[in-house]
């Protein structure tokens, strides 16, 4: 057939500033013209193949056929003598196949508008396709994105060349934000959509505030200070237990930083969020006191196989040690892994 000389011109301008591929761009318009040939050849199609060429764009439609004594099924089988005629410089015998040209008439025009339909929609997938490889990396990651507007509840975050959801349920509560203002989100999710990769971020995860420390800490983000354990109720308050892997290291110092600069910088970006810091240690024990702070602690007994711990405290630390609405104690048990009962010093008393 004549040759497409533009289509060939148009995919590789595609494949230069697009960075798609020629050759899947063409492999995908021969197989929607195969699909195209069925009303021609009433539907049976198993021995056609679509051929573009690729140098100059002519398209041929070509139909396998077995070579045979007797014809039997003249859509996919062919006499010797009628082989040898099409094909005279070939050495054929029965049982051989030949690709006999069947393009119909009138298949260059249909091709056109085919190749064009295709092209568009392949450009848009493997679009799509880039767009998905590229934000599928920052998964579980923490990335800036600006505020484009509520929807509902929920927030729309654009991150770039894609857009993610902050729901309602992975708001701080209480935080308000105004378009185009910059914040911080952990991405929960990217998912493969037809209309682009769908990213699902969040304000409340706990591996925010890790992130954060990652980002803003160099010790956190070389290795030499490690996060053990992290307890948090967005929006009020988070403990956070490191330990050092070098003995020249104060592991809370490094992440409080001088006059507190670092902390302080996650707090800002968590709006006022408080954060402990304590140190860590495999003692469960100690682990608890420490997870208790501020309140003072007189005594603990853990139970490593119950994971359960009996704390004693001066009476005047009891609301410290329990705290609004039980939140320092719920953030202990929940950061140390330990059920904590924490008693004062005359409830034990009295106890005993």
């Amino acid at each position: 057939m004549a040759g497409n000389k533009e289509l060939i011109e148009a995919l590789d301008l595609i494949e230069k500033e697009k960075d798609i591929s020629k050759e899947v761009m063409l492999e995908a318009i021969e197989n929607s013209l195969l699909a195209a040939c069925k009303n021609e050849f009433n539907g049976k199609v198993d021995n056609i193949h679509v051929n573009i060429n690729r140098e100059n764009g002519a398209v041929s439609v070509y139909a396998t056929k077995l070579i045979v004594d007797e014809v039997n099924d003249p859509d996919e089988e062919i006499t010797l003598e009628e082989a040898k005629e099409k094909f005279p410089r070939r050495k054929l015998s029965v049982g051989d196949e030949v690709n006999i040209e069947v393009t119909p008439k009138d298949f260059q025009r249909i091709s056109a508008q085919k190749a064009k339909q295709t092209v568009v929609q392949k450009i848009r997938e493997e679009e799509r396709k880039v767009l998905f490889n590229q934000y599928s990396n920052i998964e579980h990651e923490v990335v800036t994105g600006v505020v484009q507007r509520y929807v509902g509840n929920n927030i729309s975050i654009n991150l770039g060349k894609a857009d993610a959801i902050l729901t309602e349920a992975e708001q701080i509560p209480g935080e308000h934000f105004r378009p185009t203002e910059r914040i911080k989100v952990y991405v929960l999710e990217v998912k493969d959509n037809t209309k682009g990769p769908r990213i699902s971020v969040s304000r409340t995860h706990k591996e925010l505030v890790k992130r954060l420390f990652e980002e803003e800490v160099t010790e956190v983000h070389d290795g030499i200070v490690e996060i053990r354990s992290i307890a948090r109720e967005a929006g009020a308050r988070t403990k956070m237990a490191v330990s050092s892997n070098d003995p020249n290291v104060d592991p809370v110092g490094a992440c409080v930083g001088l006059n507190g600069a670092r902390v302080n910088a996650i707090v800002n970006e968590l709006r006022g969020e408080k954060v402990d810091i304590i140190e860590w240690n495999d003692d469960p024990a100690l682990l608890i006191r420490n997870a208790l702070s501020p309140a003072q602690v007189v005594s603990v007994v853990a139970d490593e196989y119950e994971k359960s711990a009996r704390v004693i405290v001066p009476d005047f630390q009891l609301s410290l040690a329990i705290g609004k609405e039980g939140q320092n104690a719920r953030l202990a048990a929940r950061l140390t892994g330990y059920k904590i009962d924490i008693k004062s010093e005359s409830q034990a008393e009295d106890n005993y």
